[in-house]
């Protein structure tokens, strides 16, 4: 007797594919036997950890005992950072992990979550996983178009994510129309503003820290991360601010011991480390002007970017370019899969990692 093991799962995960993460270094080199190979396809920060949380990970032994379940330290730090209280925050393994933990303590097959065109891929997988309906928004110039969104809005409402900036594409909202935007939502829909690359939006005073708004709307959750800016993106550790009461049912839901030692000791130290994030700032500053330099020269538009990285437009299905470039040994991210088949989204890397993509790029393009 057989049995379809696919027939058994929920009709939401049974229509799901896993999320396709950018390719990695080592899977290249087993399929081209290639020696030398850049990644800059998954918006990793390009300097690695900083050197106090290296010496802060070699130092913690005890790994035979579960780690701080309720993360104390690194909640006290959060805490003194946002200038909030700890009741106010939740871990996750990932800020991924708090965007699931969202859409199971909130969202259910009856109910609608809103998302724009173009924005990360995560949003979909955890609105389908729970069977809730998608409405997706067109999107605007690339980005979140907030009004169009506010239209969308009905009785099934449940769940609204906005990343800003926005991933895959760069895009950023101002802070007085995000504010408008969170005034005109009805307090019984919780708004997720994902900002995990926050810590790269430099020089732009309408640019918005959303956490300053957590107590003018109950509703507003915001979601930060370790793995961009602060290098920590093989320890999976993020977070999330927002009304005690979401925190205490976001916290029901969340998996015990869902933050390892490493990265609870590591994120307090890269916390704390603001040297190290200014050189990360600074150097992905540089690294964006080396790639909108080259593509200018290259005559190639691309979509101004507030994150890490860049989606550039070859006014053409862009595969055989991304392909051209594996075999070159560089990584890359197509994003077909977000509705943008003629873009590759480069992530900014080192001066000669941006340099060598940049080469071989100009070989591929004279062919």
């Amino acid at each position: 007797m057989s049995c379809d093991l696919l027939s058994l799962a929920t009709k939401g995960v049974a229509g799901l594919h896993p999320y396709s993460a950018g390719k990695p270094i080592d899977e290249l080199q087993r399929e081209l036997g290639l020696d030398e190979i850049i990644k800059l396809a998954s918006n990793e920060n390009p300097l690695g950890p900083s050197q106090s949380v290296l010496n802060a990970i070699a130092s913690t032994t005890d790994l035979s005992r579960y780690p701080d379940g309720n993360g104390f330290s690194l909640k006290k730090a959060l805490a003194d950072k946002h200038n909030v209280d700890t009741d106010k925050i939740t871990l996750g393994n990932g800020s991924n992990d708090i965007l699931e933990m969202v859409a199971r303590a909130f969202v259910t097959t009856e109910h609608q979550v809103i998302y724009s065109q173009h924005s990360f891929a995560v949003y979909p997988i955890v609105t389908q996983a729970v069977g809730a309906e998608h409405v997706v928004v067109p999107a605007s110039e690339w980005g979140n178009d907030l009004p169009a969104i506010l239209a969308a809005i009905t009785n099934k409402t449940k769940l609204i994510f906005i990343a800003n900036p926005n991933n895959p594409t760069g895009t950023w909202l101002n802070k007085s129309d995000l504010k408008s935007f969170l005034e005109n939502v009805p307090e019984h829909i919780i708004v997720l503003i994902d900002e995990a690359y926050f810590e790269y939006v430099i020089n732009e005073e309408n640019y918005p820290d959303s956490s300053l708004w957590l107590n003018d709307f109950k509703n507003l959750i915001v979601t930060r991360t370790f793995s961009k800016a602060y290098g920590l993106a093989g320890l999976r550790i993020g977070y999330s601010l927002s009304h005690p009461d979401i925190a205490n049912l976001l916290n029901r839901v969340r998996q015990p011991f869902n933050n390892n030692s490493l990265a609870l000791v590591a994120a307090v130290v890269a916390l704390a480390d603001e040297d190290y994030i200014q050189r990360s700032v600074t150097s992905n500053q540089s690294g964006m002007k080396q790639l909108m330099l080259a593509f200018d020269d290259m005559g190639l538009e691309f979509i101004p970017s507030k994150g890490n990285f860049i989606c550039v437009d070859f006014e053409q299905p862009a595969d055989d370019i991304y392909l051209s470039l594996l075999k070159a040994g560089v990584i890359v991210r197509p994003v077909a899969n977000y509705g943008m088949p003629n873009h590759l989204r480069i992530s900014i890397g080192t001066e000669s990692e941006n340099s060598r993509f940049i080469n071989e790029l100009a070989k591929i393009l004279s062919k």
